[in-house]
């Protein structure tokens, strides 16, 4: 761990956040590929409305997900700083109070992700041709929710400790055993769309497993025990502190792109597979932006338990900086190469056409995005999570539920609809910016520490 430690914490602060990002970008590229892959398997085995199921399904996934994985993030800010400072006994605390919590929200998610689904998907105004098929593979997949919610709060643990490569050998494993599993259970077997879910929810089992064993076996004071697991008052109240602004930021924002979904799925279910299409490549698009906003979260958040200061204003510029770059490379060459890409999930003309007006309309200002995340990520590792979080819900949310419930009436396109996210990413990077320069963030980690410390 000693080495894994020193990268980030010592010598090129560029090389070291780019050594610490790019396990982190593999992992997430090998499984955003074999969730993907469920898509490609139903859409070219099973058929249009099969993809349609599965394609609305990244909305109300995260939407369910997503809040308990935002306070698994604030976990690992608390993490790194105890890692960072050389706080033993604080940070086997914070360990064990954080799987805790994750088999208590992991189980309670796998409850109501199973009871909620019809319910959910009628809200969003699933078409009944795909109603069944929708409902069959979202159960299925909350099933396994608690492997989800586990294993994002395993690898956080890693990710806090310097360790992104441990991960990443997992996710490999896992990612040929969903491939496998998906080609068995819905081409040769022909079992149907739920089984392409329960294809994912062994894969995510299996790698969460893999990365609890890896914690047990740290030969370290703060290693996994599991007697040990329980929840720890102070740890606790810290986790929530800086956990719960971006779980509560996650769902609701993740609520509003229900609302988005909402609106896709009233152009039919080619409209439905097109832009779930289009969601699937996002997910990669997006992956350099999430591997940096997670290094650099790290990165933030072991320096300044460190008290290394000058080095964390050096590695911010870098840290928000590269990633706006590679996104919009990437934002570009989506834009060029929208139709075939659209078509490898379906041929379907009509579905194509669908897919590459939202793709073209989004895909430029992947900057943007960059920037917002990025920058949110700074604020959160030095304590300041209540910006970043008021900011996302006032933009993110309320300002593009209200964009599209008016625009749509006067301008009932698809191109209405995809226009919410540039629109509301080139708000909120303006305001984070503004806020980033003229907060004095690092003066208010240093009241932070004074306060826990008194």
């Amino acid at each position: 761990m000693e080495k894994k430690r020193s990268t980030l914490l010592e010598g090129s602060v560029w090389k070291g956040i780019v050594l610490f990002a790019i396990p982190i970008f593999l992992g997430n590229l090998f499984q955003q590929f074999y969730n993907t892959f469920d898509s490609w398997c139903v859409g070219n085995f099973i058929g249009e409305d099969a993809l349609a199921a599965v394609s609305s399904s990244g909305s109300l996934i995260f939407m369910m997900v997503g809040f308990f994985n935002g306070v698994a993030m604030g976990a690992g800010v608390i993490i790194a700083r105890y890692f960072g400072a050389g706080d033993t006994d604080s940070l086997k605390k914070a360990i064990h109070t954080d799987v805790a919590l994750g088999l208590v929200t992991g189980g309670l998610l796998t409850f109501l992700g199973v009871v909620l689904t019809p319910m959910i998907l009628g809200w969003m105004g699933t078409p009944e041709e795909v109603m069944p098929q929708s409902v069959s593979y979202f159960r299925y997949y909350f099933c396994g929710a608690i492997f989800t919610v586990l294993y994002n709060i395993f690898v956080g643990i890693l990710h806090a400790l310097g360790d992104s490569r441990t991960p990443l050998y997992y996710l490999i494993l896992a990612s040929f055993v969903n491939v496998v599993l998906d080609l068995l259970f819905v081409a040769v077997l022909g079992w149907g769309v739920g089984s392409a879910a329960i294809a994912t929810t062994i894969s995510q089992g299996l790698s969460a497993v893999l990365c609890c064993i890896r914690l047990m076996r740290l030969k370290t004071d703060y290693r996994l025990k599991v007697k040990e697991i329980r929840f720890h008052r102070k740890s606790l109240r810290q986790i929530i502190q800086y956990g719960l602004p971006a779980g509560v930021q996650n769902s609701v924002i993740a609520f509003a792109n229900v609302v988005v979904q909402t609106n896709i799925n009233s152009f039919g279910k080619a409209a439905m597979a097109g832009c779930g299409s289009y969601s699937k490549i996002e997910g990669f698009a997006f992956l350099p932006i999430t591997c940096f906003t997670q290094a650099l979260a790290t990165f933030v958040g072991q320096n300044l338990g460190a008290g290394n200061i000058k080095r964390v204003k050096k590695g911010v510029g870098f840290g928000i900086l590269c990633p706006a770059i590679i996104a919009e490379l990437i934002g570009v060459t989506l834009w060029l190469l929208a139709p075939k890409l659209i078509g490898v999930f379906n041929d379907d003309p009509l579905v194509v056409d669908f897919g590459t007006r939202h793709m073209r309309t989004i895909a430029p200002f992947y900057f943007l995005l960059a920037a917002t995340h990025c920058i949110s990520s700074v604020l959160r590792g030095a304590g300041k999570t209540t910006l970043p979080m008021v900011t996302m819900l006032a933009v993110w949310c309320i300002f593009r539920v209200s964009y599209i419930t008016v625009a749509i009436r006067y301008i009932n396109r698809l191109e209405t609809v995809s226009w919410a996210y540039p629109i509301t990413w080139t708000i909120s990077s303006v305001i984070l910016l503004i806020c980033f320069f003229k907060s004095d963030w690092l003066h208010h980690f240093r009241r932070q520490e004074e306060k826990q410390k008194a």
